[in-house]
């Protein structure tokens, strides 16, 4: 005979006033956690006691029950309403919906209602807040209610809006919370589904690459093309920013490149428009220009303009305002933020004050022009006083040959009705190599990678007189003993090299900076009077006699790969080529030149995005090792090349180009002999050993 199932009976409820209440000692919380009394309180009064007190009645010695009723589960239930009686929000004898137990163990009970409660899954809580904004609430009712910060309800929106098949993901632990804060940085759940699928295939799914592959295709807010439409423009303008929640993300992320990119360009030719009403011949506008653009040009010698006496009562504050403040926080270990501010708004406004526009001849405006472009930190630079070599004034007696048609030999008062003319300027584009064997390096790029090299090198012999010495020397004596015949009185000449082909981020690189500011320090004390600059010269001591000798022998530093000519013209040959290259390692080893000190890195933009695959594994390869190979080698080229990027950083290494070539022979002398160029210069047709005895070597690398 089966045995009968026994029947559960469940405790009665009952509604007993709360002044016959009491907080039982068998609870088993002694620990204040979670949501404070306050706010459980709060919750009550607004949404009245969601659940049961469970209580026991009190016996006296006897057994026998007392009326009154102690609280061994529900304690912090029990304080909240307290708190509410107290503050005369709740009557004392208020009913309260309790759960009578009978039998058992108290503390049993106690236990068990707290191990027992299961808390929301937080995808649970941030569709509720989706749900509860969808019936009306606004984010600050809801932050309110919930007793959060209103960041945080956006927060948790924004989480619940991020695409529900990554949500099914989460919900079945399949990524992490932090993962699902970086998919919330875009809306697009097309775009977010994608990057999953390849992330989690390749096991590289850290939240930081998670956010750069969503927003790859964007600009960053900090970027100086952002900085100089600004984000209300942009706005106005229908374009969208992603912005970050969880991070902080200085700015966010620009969506629109392309309206990004016609925003700048209107605002810079409106700037330059406004800039032509001064009268100059010609304005260049660009994002930005490359390194030595100006070459070739004389830059015109302005007036600065008169301060007036209000002006100058304002500098004056302003110093005084910077100075009190410096000194009263120069020992505090850290800067209030609104104090920071204040400063750097002090500095901006000084600064102004220091680069107002100098005063030009009228004359000269008509010959010279304007480099409008955008600086460092997306303000409008302008560069004013640039005359062209073709706008020079004629000199003395040379009017009566001057073509009447020329408006230039015209009065410069008709100039007035000419129109300036504004050119408008494009950065060129990377090209890109899809070809995916070791290979020889593009030949642009070995060019650009060669225009940093050589624009280190100049730092470099600039700061070491002692090896400039040498270099002039050297020349000195070749000239001297191979007699060559001068054509004037001491020949010795620096020619500046233009690189014609650079990375858009070699003006801005550590040396370029170096050369630029060591350049206007010597020229803001060298007189302009060719009689004066002797005397000044020769009044110099020793010491700032060497450092001004490096820095002009400096400039005459040229460690360019360029093209081969092959065809016996003007250009660079191949044994040219190899003596120039042979000379700049040998002067590199004199300066024990270091391109990863020097500030160079390996970026997409500048190596890695331009190479082939094999290349991008073979650099990560020889700084990192074997495992970091095969954590990359399976990921498509863009993504190869931005981790390759990760990787790379700090670890100094370099490309064939930049490296710090060893002694080739013994004696340390450039090598005239017909040895062939670097393996990474090297072209194919030489591979195949075809070349004949009158033809020059290829350099020309395959693109």
């Amino acid at each position: 005979m089966a045995k009968a199932v026994q029947k559960i009976t469940l405790s009665r409820s009952r509604d007993i006033p709360f002044n016959k209440l009491v907080l039982s000692q068998s609870n088993v919380r002694r620990v204040k956690a979670g949501v404070s009394v306050e706010q459980l309180a709060e919750s009550i009064a607004q949404r009245t006691l969601l659940q049961s007190l469970n209580v026991r009645a009190v016996l006296d010695g006897e057994g026998n029950e007392t009326g009154m009723f102690e609280v061994p589960a529900g304690g912090r239930r029990y304080r909240a309403l307290e708190l509410l009686v107290k503050q005369k929000r709740l009557a004392k004898t208020q009913l309260v919906p309790c759960v009578v137990r009978e039998g058992g163990i108290a503390e049993d009970d106690s236990i068990a209602e707290n191990d027992e409660r299961v808390g929301l899954h937080p995808l649970d809580q941030f569709r509720a807040f989706q749900t509860l904004r969808t019936l009306g609430m606004s984010e600050e009712d809801i932050a309110a209610r919930h007793f959060v910060t209103a960041a945080i309800v956006k927060q948790r929106l924004r989480l619940a809006s991020v695409s529900p098949k990554l949500h099914e993901v989460y919900a079945e632990d399949g990524m992490t919370l932090e993962q699902l804060m970086a998919f919330s940085v875009t809306g697009d759940h097309a775009r977010q589904e994608l990057v999953w699928e390849n992330v989690s295939k390749s096991g590289y799914d850290e939240p930081y690459q998670i956010r750069r592959m969503l927003t790859e295709d964007t600009v960053r807010a900090s970027d100086k093309r952002a900085q100089f439409v600004g984000v209300a423009a942009y706005e106005a303008a229908g374009g969208g920013v992603l912005r970050d929640l969880f991070e902080r993300d200085d700015g966010g992320w620009w969506q629109d490149v392309p309206l990004l990119e016609r925003l700048v360009t209107e605002k810079l030719k409106a700037d330059a428009e406004t800039i032509a009403a001064e009268g100059w011949k010609w304005i260049e506008v660009a994002i930005s220009f490359p390194y030595g653009h100006d070459n070739g040009f004389r830059q015109l010698e302005g007036t600065p303009a008169d301060i007036t006496a209000e002006e100058q009562a304002m500098v004056e504050a302003l110093q005084a305002e910077h100075a009190k403040l410096e000194a009263e926080y120069q020992d505090a270990d850290e800067i209030p933020d609104e104090v920071d501010a204040r400063l750097g708004e002090i500095e901006k406004a000084l600064s102004a004050f220091d680069n107002r526009p100098h005063i030009f001849d009228a004359a000269d405006i008509t010959r010279a022009g304007v480099f409008v472009s955008i600086d460092s930190d997306g303000s409008l630079l302008i560069d004013r006083g640039f005359v062209r070599p073709d706008d020079e004034a004629p000199v003395e007696g040379a009017d009566a040959n001057a073509d009447p048609s020329d408006t230039d030999a015209v009065d410069p008062d008709a100039s007035s009705v000419r129109r300036t003319v504004i050119t408008v300027s494009g950065q060129p584009e990377a090209e890109d190599e899809e070809d995916d064997g070791i290979k020889p390096l593009p030949e642009r790029l070995v060019m650009e990678l060669t225009a940093h090299r050589s624009l280190a090198l100049r730092d470099a012999v600039a700061t070491n007189p002692q090896v400039a010495m040498t270099a002039l020397l050297h020349k000195l004596c070749l000239d001297t003993f191979q007699r060559e015949m001068p054509n004037g009185c001491l020949q010795v000449t620096v020619r500046q090299v233009h690189f014609s082909a650079q990375a858009s981020d070699l003006k801005d690189s550590p040396p370029a900076k170096a050369i630029d500011e060591r350049n206007k320090a010597w020229a803001a004390e060298m007189p302009n009077d060719e009689v004066a600059l002797w005397d000044w010269l020769a009044a110099l001591d020793d010491a700032s006699r060497s450092a001004l000798l490096a820095h002009c022998v400096s400039f005459g530093v040229n460690a360019l790969f360029e093209k081969i000519d092959r065809y016996g013209g003007t250009g660079v040959s191949a044994h040219g080529l190899r003596h120039r290259i042979d000379q700049a390692d040998r002067l590199a080893r004199a300066v024990n030149l270091d391109m990863a000190e020097a500030g160079w890195r390996p970026t997409v933009d500048n190596y890695l995005g331009r190479v082939t695959k094999s290349r991008i594994l073979e650099a990560v390869r020889e700084a990192k090792g074997e495992a970091s190979v095969q954590l990359i080698d399976h990921l498509k080229k863009n993504e190869m090349a931005k981790e390759a990027e990760r990787l790379l950083d700090g670890m100094g290494w370099l490309p064939e180009p930049l490296r710090l070539a060893e002694v080739a022979a013994a004696s340390g002398e450039p090598n005239t002999t017909g040895e062939p160029l670097p393996e990474f210069l090297a072209d194919d047709e030489d591979e195949a050993g075809e070349t004949g005895e009158d033809e020059q070597p290829h350099a020309v690398a395959a693109e």
